[in-house]
């Protein structure tokens, strides 16, 4: 879901200088697209998405990004585990970005997709005003 909002927010600023992935932290979701609820809450409010699958994230392609965002906490754990110390510093929480001490509620417990939407909504757009205006 953030994926697809945090891109949908970029294409609004008029950002395409930013790259946007999502991947899986552990095996079990390899090759699966996005659950249907997100599907669902995603069409509510407008904001495109196509098909995906998921991929699982490594050092290798962690060391090339700018920034790696989890949603909560056991994301962040795995994040570490799976980073080089090095680049520990890359490793964020989204809602961190808002000032917001707690985790992006996971509808996969809990099945409620609209308010995950809105921790989502306010994670990405904290995020966009962390990044700022484009480097030229």
């Amino acid at each position: 879901m953030a994926e697809f909002v945090m891109k949908d927010m970029l294409a609004k600023a008029g950002r395409d200088d930013v790259a946007v992935e999502s991947a899986a932290l552990h095996t079990d979701e390899i090759g699966s697209d996005i659950h249907r609820g997100t599907r669902r809450e995603l069409e509510r409010h407008g904001v495109p998405f196509s098909p995906r699958r998921a991929w699982l994230l490594t050092t290798e392609k962690i060391r090339g990004y700018d920034m790696v965002i989890g949603m909560d906490g056991a994301n962040m754990h795995d994040l570490r585990r799976i980073a080089d110390p090095a680049d520990a510093p890359k490793l964020r929480r989204l809602l961190d970005f808002a000032g917001v001490d707690r985790d992006v509620a996971d509808p996969w417990y809990t099945g409620d997709f609209e308010t995950t939407y809105a921790d989502v909504v306010v994670g990405c757009a904290a995020l966009l005003k962390t990044i700022g205006e484009p480097k030229l």
